[in-house]
């Protein structure tokens, strides 16, 4: 791969993209692009971190999970994002579980070489502790959202926030892998899905849901997609603060 060609395949994740070509020159030897499988783990709760991720096609789930093994979403990190930020928040272990929701690809970076160019407080620096406050907030926002809105609005934001991340229009999701993100019962996924479908916004069959009308599901969900959308816009349109 020539380096332009290589230059141009970083710039499928959005925070790569938005770093000077000078600070990519310098990861560059240590950025390895892997296949990552829907179901995979990445990062167990407790677990020391030993690398991070970029995803360019892949999108990944991160979970709280109880004693009892219930699980509830607490964010979803695509192709504008990167996991194991806890790495540079003191923290050199997970406190969540980081699991594959659809299959693609993501750049792995070694945690020292990570490091290395974070703790020079230049670009990568600047640019992260932008990214983490975008993902504060959508974490705010989904606890806020799972707390008071109904359950057709979380699945409207959730599809949303899924289908931004992914490449066409089609998610390959269970109700039962849905149920489990959002963190309520299968029964009640399939009756908010059923209303979306006779409504003609998406179609679901065996396990792939299609979307038919975004601007639908836009009409329908609450405020807090439109909330984490704008935090994440502001992020990727001040690349050169």
């Amino acid at each position: 791969m020539s380096v332009n060609e290589f230059e141009h395949t970083l710039d499928s994740n959005q925070l790569l993209k938005a770093l000077p070509r000078d600070v990519l020159r310098r990861m560059s030897s240590g950025l390895e692009l892997v296949d990552l499988k829907m179901g995979q783990v990445l990062y167990e709760a407790s677990q020391p971190i030993s690398s991070v991720y970029f995803p360019t096609t892949a999108v990944v789930s991160i979970l709280c999970v109880l004693e009892n093994k219930d699980s509830a979403e607490i964010a979803i990190v695509g192709n504008e994002g990167m996991l194991g930020v806890f790495l540079f928040m003191s923290q050199h272990a997970s406190p969540s579980f980081s699991v594959v929701q659809a299959t693609g690809q993501a750049y792995r970076l070694d945690a020292d070489r990570f490091n290395s160019e974070f703790y020079r407080a230049g670009p990568l620096f600047k640019l992260l502790l932008r990214y983490i406050q975008a993902l504060i907030t959508q974490m705010t926002q989904n606890a806020v959202c799972n707390r008071h809105h109904t359950l057709d609005q979380q699945l409207c934001r959730w599809l949303l926030l899924s289908l931004d991340r992914v490449q066409g229009n089609q998610l390959v999701m269970t109700h039962e892998h849905i149920s489990e993100m959002l963190g309520v019962r299968r029964v009640g996924v399939t009756v908010a899905a059923g209303k979306l479908q006779a409504a003609g916004l998406i179609q679901y069959h065996r396990g792939k849901i299609l979307v038919l009308s975004r601007a639908g599901l836009e009409a329908l969900v609450c405020e807090c997609y439109p909330l984490v959308q704008y935090e994440f816009e502001c992020l990727l349109g001040s690349q050169s603060g």
